[in-house]
């Protein structure tokens, strides 16, 4: 055997240990670098921000930084508790002698598993909500609303998940030597589904749609469409406002139900000719097939994925590693056990693919923005909009290069700047 259970073990405590140290590092590396130099205001931005903005940026980023620590901490605790203790086998294998199904205990499993970390971070979440974001002006929110939030969140994660977890325990059960394969079909089409529904069933769960009132916003934006040859079912208004005064915009759909969706914050906050530009941008995407070049390589990576999933899930070391008495062989029904396990084993390691991730995201989005600027004309809407979103989200304007590597996917504003100026 390849792998036996130390092998697993210590792949998952130094992976966890790792993840945990790491996040440590980078946020802290920001904080002192946001006290050291985060209210020097950069040259090129003397016009546009002054000294108080930049208190209240830090102020801001502070904040979030001191409820992240604790939260950071405890959540370390809870997952080594969780796995030292054979907390998961102990759930799994009791719903399995209970029900003696094996799609009854994949779902009651996949619900009361998450429920200590729910616990543990809900008075993080709600203090994030209502204490921080309420200070600095950013939501909206009253309990009510929020506990509504959740309850369809909810119960719309239920409806996509639990149909997604029986196809493949079905798949696992029934075909067990390719069930990889057939679930990887499954999965690209259930994405592509639903990623062509959003716009138009999901989305408007949570928020209100109108089409974009007549107006120069919208005779911009028609002209950049017909100039560039690009097709839309509609530009519409999202009333962002209504949870929080961050903004955005962006594309979504395709096909029939491709759509462009502007927060009524970002209206607010920009002239039409800055907003021109960060549709510009985001269109840059489309003209340089961003979306489609991330799909194909990440179609591929969905089948390498699961066929090493399938074959890892069938070491019988794998679940002595998390407590399970040994096993000669692994019965299907334990797999999707396995796969949660292979989860756990190698989710601490996601900081080194995110600093992969984040490197071609943020090529895609200079690319982007000289899109923009090319279809505009000039960069200097485009900058300007930048700044003004920057300061409105109270943003950092330049955080250490090894933070920004590994948890941006857009470039830092000053970056950005001097790419556009240049």
């Amino acid at each position: 055997m390849i792998f036996n259970s130390s092998v697993f073990f210590i792949l998952f405590l130094a992976g966890t240990v790792f993840d945990f140290a790491l996040n440590q590092f980078l946020e802290t590396s920001d904080f002192f670098f946001r006290k050291k130099h985060g209210k020097q205001i950069p040259e090129r931005l003397k016009k546009f921000v002054n000294a108080q903005e930049l208190e209240k940026t830090c102020a801001y980023e502070n904040a979030k930084y001191f409820v992240w620590i604790p939260s950071n901490i405890l959540n370390f605790i809870l997952k080594l508790a969780l796995v030292l203790s054979g907390f998961y086998v102990f759930l799994y294998e009791g719903f399995y002698s209970f029900t003696t199904n094996v799609f009854a205990t994949v779902i009651l499993f996949s619900i009361v598993s998450g429920i200590p970390s729910f616990i543990l971070n809900l008075p993080f979440s709600l203090y994030r909500e209502f204490r921080i974001e309420k200070k600095f002006g950013f939501s909206n929110m009253n309990l009510k609303m929020w506990i509504l939030d959740f309850i369809k969140s909810t119960v719309l994660s239920a409806i996509i998940a639990i149909p997604i977890l029986c196809a493949a325990v079905a798949l696992i059960v029934c075909f067990n030597k390719i069930w990889w394969l057939l679930f990887a079909i499954v999965y690209l089409a259930f994405s592509l589904g639903i990623s062509y529904i959003y716009p138009v069933l999901i989305a408007p769960i949570f928020n209100k749609f109108s089409p974009l009132e007549e107006g120069e916003i919208k005779e911009r934006i028609e002209k950049l469409f017909a100039k560039t040859g690009f097709k839309t079912s509609g530009i519409f208004t999202m009333d962002a406002s209504r949870r929080s005064n961050h903004s955005n915009a962006y594309f979504t759909g395709f096909g029939k139900n491709k759509r462009i969706v502007l927060y009524d914050t970002l209206i607010k906050q920009l002239e039409p000719s800055e907003i021109e530009a960060v549709l510009g941008h985001e269109l840059g995407h489309c003209k340089k097939h961003h979306i489609a070049k991330r799909m194909i390589v990440m179609i591929p990576l969905v089948f390498v994925s699961l066929l090493a999933a399938s074959l890892i899930a069938k070491f019988p070391s794998l679940y002595s590693a998390f407590g399970y008495e040994p096993l000669n062989n692994v019965a299907p029904y334990i797999q999707p056990l396995g796969l949660l396990f292979i989860g756990l084993v190698f989710e601490g390691y996601g900081n080194i693919v995110s600093l992969v991730s984040n490197f071609f995201s943020r090529k895609d989005e200079f690319q982007a923005d000289a899109y923009s600027k090319e279809m505009c004309g000039t960069s200097q809407p485009l900058i300007s909009a930048l700044i003004k979103l920057n300061k409105e989200n109270l943003s950092e304007l330049e955080p250490p290069k090894i933070y920004s590597m590994f948890n941006y996917s857009h470039p830092p504003l000053m970056e950005r700047i001097k790419a556009l100026e240049n």
